[in-house]
């Protein structure tokens, strides 16, 4: 093995390290940890909106709690940038109603490690259909 297969297995390591993260702070309520895993300019995008740092605790906040069970990632290393997709089910803690979704992502490499640049959800539905989710759900907060 290379230095250069050496580095993309260790990208690779570190950015599924960031995915595992992610779930693991969204189970677990940790909103200020889910925001580091971001870039300070980070978006989310979910119901049709894009969604900053200064706004995700609060969209986060508003969701119901619960586990998120995710897969590797499928990435797609390019230099100190990557892109993955990452399939997962989110469980409420209260009625066990089980949601099924996948993340698209933009990854980039910083000072401080792989970072979330752009996280995008994707909820599929009974119907067969997917979509970025219900844009008029009350309980969100709205993007000005």
């Amino acid at each position: 093995m290379n230095d250069d297969d050496v580095g993309a297995l260790t990208d690779r390591m570190d950015i599924n390290d960031l995915c595992a993260r992610y779930a693991m702070c969204l189970s677990r309520h940790l909103l200020d940890e889910i925001v580091s895993l971001f870039t300070p300019d980070g978006v989310y995008h979910a119901f049709g909106e894009e969604y900053s740092m200064e706004v995700l605790p609060d969209l986060i906040a508003a969701a119901p709690r619960g586990q998120l069970i995710v897969n590797t990632p499928l990435i797609e290393l390019d230099g100190d940038q990557a892109s993955g997709s990452q399939n997962y089910a989110f469980i409420a803690q209260q009625t066990h109603e089980m949601r099924l979704a996948w993340y698209d992502d933009v990854y980039v490499r910083t000072e401080e490690g792989w970072r979330f640049a752009s996280r995008a959800t994707t909820f599929l539905r009974r119907s067969g259909g997917f979509d970025s989710g219900d844009a008029h759900d009350p309980v969100r907060p709205r993007v000005e």
